[in-house]
């Protein structure tokens, strides 16, 4: 079954001092684009999670999100007090406004005038958190896999369509070579010269042959049927369904160029806009 590289996953989770919100986002790309956002106290986990996400996501432009809120009493920002003190007092000595919120407003927005202490990492706590990211994980994932069964109806439908279109180009080919040995003979009688009847025979046969589309029409139905087993097959495997549609559109092109007949180059147009929609789906394929 295939997964599309869009997805979203989200999962929150509030402990005794905090709120804890995981954010996963994913959209396409030719290789795994990993950015993580969170909390400087949680950045010793990040390479933990990296490598988690890569092997569960695998490929995508992947956007990681951990937020916290603090929803306890405790806060691990403290006033510098002794700083704060000497910033009004510096204030006061520049501009003296008579107004003590005034410097208070100012003195507070200086540098370090609100310290941070660096919290250590509870390992209950995390456990909790690996769960969460865990669970947004799976939603992510499922999220992928409805977008690829919708991908996969798509692409059932639209090579369906090739398949048809291609039963028409081979019902029609035999009145096309016909429409090519009369226009042939045509013009030899219009010449009105004599020819050597087998000699004409034998450049009739050659220049017919170069016309011929029997080996195309072969390969395009094992690339047809290849990429519907490819479809059904357990993994998700964009960049193979990727290969097996230049092919197909290797032998349509082909077909194109050898038919010299106008109701099948029209067919072969039909096939050809079937098949860059299928590629344009084909690039969000996981």
């Amino acid at each position: 079954m295939i997964q599309s590289m869009t997805g979203y996953g989200k999962s929150v989770i509030q402990l005794p001092t905090k709120k804890i919100s995981i954010e996963i986002k994913s959209l396409n790309s030719k290789n795994l684009d990993l950015n993580t956002r969170m909390p400087s106290m949680y950045r010793e986990k990040e390479l933990g999670i990296r490598k988690l996400i890569a092997s569960k996501l695998v490929r995508g432009k992947v956007d990681f999100s951990l937020y916290m809120e603090a929803t306890g009493e405790e806060t691990s920002t403290q006033i510098n007090t002794t700083l704060v003190k000497q910033y009004i007092k510096q204030l006061k000595d520049v501009i003296n406004t008579g107004e003590e919120t005034e410097y208070l407003k100012m003195a507070v927005r200086m540098p370090d005038a609100l310290t941070t202490e660096r919290e250590e990492i509870d390992e209950n706590e995390w456990s909790e958190i690996a769960k969460v990211i865990d669970s947004s994980l799976e939603k992510i994932i499922q999220y992928r896999l409805d977008e690829g069964a919708t991908l996969e109806a798509d692409f059932v439908g639209r090579v369906q369509s090739i398949s048809n279109l291609l039963d028409d180009v081979i019902a029609m080919d035999p009145d096309r070579i016909d429409g090519v040995r009369e226009r042939l003979t045509k013009g030899i009688s219009d010449i009105k010269e004599k020819v050597d009847e087998n000699r004409f025979e034998q450049e009739l046969v050659y220049y017919i042959e170069k016309f011929d589309i029997t080996e195309e029409k072969v390969r395009l139905e094992n690339h047809l049927e290849y990429f519907q087993k490819a479809l059904q097959s357990d993994d998700s495997n964009g960049k193979k369904l990727g290969f097996i549609s230049q092919e197909m559109g290797r032998e349509i092109n082909t077909i194109g160029s050898k038919s010299n007949h106008a109701p099948m180059q029209k067919l072969v147009v039909q096939m050809k806009d079937e098949l860059e929609k299928i590629k344009e789906q084909l690039l969000n394929v996981l």
